[in-house]
C-alpha cells in the first residue's frame, strides 16, 4: 500500500481563497474589513519570520494587517497596555501574540488579557473551557487546521478511533475535543503510555503531535489508517553540506507512508494550514463581532 499524500500546502491555499472570498463579501455588504493585529516581542528569528508570513497572507486575502513590534525588554504593564488598546479597537477583530515571549514576561497572563472574542489563537483560557463543553469559541488553529482536512479527506469521522499523541494544550488537548465533536472514539496517548504502539495500531486516525522526530514507525500504523504529522523537528542532515538541516515530522514518514491510507508530509501538511486556520478565525471573529452568519466551512 502507498499512502494517498494529503497537500496540506495547496488545502492552505484553498482555504485562504475561501478567506479572500468572505472577506470581499464583507468590504461589498457591509462595508466592514476585518483585521487582525501581531504583536511580536524580542528579535527570536523564527517569530520574525512566521510574523513577516502572516503579515503578507493577511494582506493577500484582503484584510487589515497591523503589526507591534516590540523590544525583547519590553515590560509587562506595556505590553498588556498594547493588548488592552487593541481589545478595545473595533477595527481588530483578531489579536495575536507571538509566543515565546521573552522569559520575564508571563505568558499565562499575556494570553488571558486578549479578549476571548479576539483571541484567535484559541489560547485564552474561556476558549479552552468553551471548546472542553462543546461550545462556540475561537479553536487554536492548528488542531483546526488537522479537523478541516480530515473532513475534507473522510466525509464523516464519525465513529472512527482516534489517536492523538500528545498532550499540550496547543495541539493535543484541543484537537482531542474537535474530534469528539465530530463523534470520534478518542484516546490521548503519549510518551509515557503504556503499551503505545498498540494503542495506535488500534487507530483509524493518528494524529502525532508530540514533539520527537520520527518516534512514530510504520509497525505501529493501523493498514489504511489516517496518519496527520503536526510534528515539525530539525535533525543535522551532513549529507547536504557542512552545518546543514532537514525537517521531520513525529512519524517516520517513509516507512507509516507505505502502510497507511492518508498522510501529511513534513515540510507541506500541517504547517501551511496553521496560517490559512488563523485568517480563517479572524473572518469568523469579524463575523461574530458584527453579528453576521458565520464563514461556512471555515470553523469547527
Amino acid at each position: 500500500m502507498s499512502a494517498k499524500i494529503i497537500d496540506g500546502k495547496a488545502f492552505a491555499a484553498t482555504v485562504r481563497g475561501k478567506v479572500a472570498q468572505h472577506v470581499a463579501s464583507l468590504k461589498d455588504a457591509h462595508g466592514i474589513t476585518p483585521g487582525l493585529a501581531v504583536v511580536l516581542v524580542g528579535e527570536d528569528p523564527a517569530s520574525q519570520v512566521y510574523v513577516r508570513s502572516k503579515g503578507k497572507l493577511t494582506v493577500e486575502v484582503g484584510m487589515k494587517s497591523v503589526e507591534h513590534k516590540l523590544d525583547a525588554d519590553t515590560t509587562q504593564a506595556d505590553l498588556l497596555a498594547i493588548i488592552d488598546q487593541l481589545n478595545t479597537d473595533p477595527a481588530i477583530h483578531g489579536i495575536l501574540v507571538q509566543l515565546p515571549l521573552p522569559d520575564h514576561l508571563n505568558e499565562d497572563l499575556v494570553i488571558n488579557a486578549i479578549a476571548p472574542e479576539k483571541d484567535v489563537d484559541g489560547f485564552h483560557i474561556s476558549n479552552v473551557g468553551l471548546l472542553g463543553t462543546g461550545q462556540k469559541s475561537m479553536v487554536p488553529c492548528t488542531p483546526l487546521g488537522c479537523l478541516m482536512m480530515l473532513r475534507d479527506y473522510h466525509g464523516s469521522l464519525s465513529g472512527m478511533n482516534a489517536v492523538v499523541i500528545g498532550r499540550s494544550n496547543i495541539v493535543g488537548k484541543p484537537m482531542a475535543q474537535l474530534l469528539l465533536g465530530d463523534s470520534c472514539t478518542v484516546t490521548i496517548a503519549h510518551s509515557r503510555t503504556k503499551d503505545l504502539p498498540d494503542v495506535v495500531r488500534g487507530a483509524d486516525i493518528v494524529v502525532a503531535a508530540v514533539g520527537r522526530p520520527q518516534m512514530v514507525p510504520g509497525d505501529w500504523i493501523k493498514p489504511g489508517a489516517t496518519v496527520i504529522d503536526v510534528g515539525i523537528n530539525r535533525l543535522d542532515a551532513p549529507e547536504r553540506g557542512p552545518g546543514k538541516t532537514r525537517l521531520v515530522g513525529d512519524v517516520d514518514y517513509d516507512s507509516c507512508a507505505a502502510v497507511a491510507g492518508a498522510i501529511t508530509p513534513v515540510p507541506g501538511g500541517v504547517g501551511p494550514m496553521t496560517i490559512a486556520c488563523l485568517l480563517a478565525n479572524t473572518v469568523t471573529a469579524c463575523c461574530r463581532a458584527n453579528g453576521l452568519p458565520e464563514p461556512e466551512g471555515l470553523t469547527a
